[in-house]
């Protein structure tokens, strides 16, 4: 439920008024993505680390990895020919307490450098947004990547 209201859609349906409605639910799951890399073992292996889950074996182009609710994220180095860097793009997490404290550590003695919030600001610093803990980074391509332990908004109630 968002918001208070079920999860779904409103459709028209036969019946005795040509106004009735009934909601249906939404079936559709976000499934994978491909994540841009200049060398993909190399991302994958640091996602992996990062977020304590494994590498999958490879598939054509791909490296996968697959995190709790069953999406996986294909890394997948530049096509020959391309010229530049990848786009950075922003990948969120929402993990555990304990998993937060295990990436925390990981992110430390890597070395890297973390924000409070997306615009870098907090440098080295944890924000407490909506009652949880929450921290962004770099991958090594440059992807933002953000781990929370509350969604935005908090828990449902």
């Amino acid at each position: 439920m968002r918001g208070g209201a079920p999860v779904g859609r409103l459709v028209p349906v036969q019946g005795r008024d040509r106004h009735e409605r009934r909601r249906i639910p939404i079936t559709i799951q976000f499934n994978h993505t491909i994540v841009a890399c200049t060398d993909n073992r190399v991302s994958a292996e640091f996602w992996a680390d990062i977020l304590g889950v494994e590498v999958g074996k490879p598939y054509g182009p791909f490296i996968p990895i697959t995190v709790g609710n069953g999406v996986t994220f294909d890394f997948a180095g530049l096509p020959p020919g391309f010229e530049g860097e990848p786009q950075p793009q922003h990948y969120a997490f929402l993990v555990s307490e304990e998993e937060f404290d295990a990436a925390y550590d990981k992110i430390k003695r890597y070395g890297l450098t973390y924000w409070a919030d997306p615009r870098q600001q907090g440098v080295n610093q944890i924000n407490h947004n909506d009652g949880g803990r929450g921290i962004y980074f770099l991958d090594p391509v440059g992807h933002y990547m953000e781990l929370i332990t509350v969604p935005y908004g908090g828990w449902p109630q």
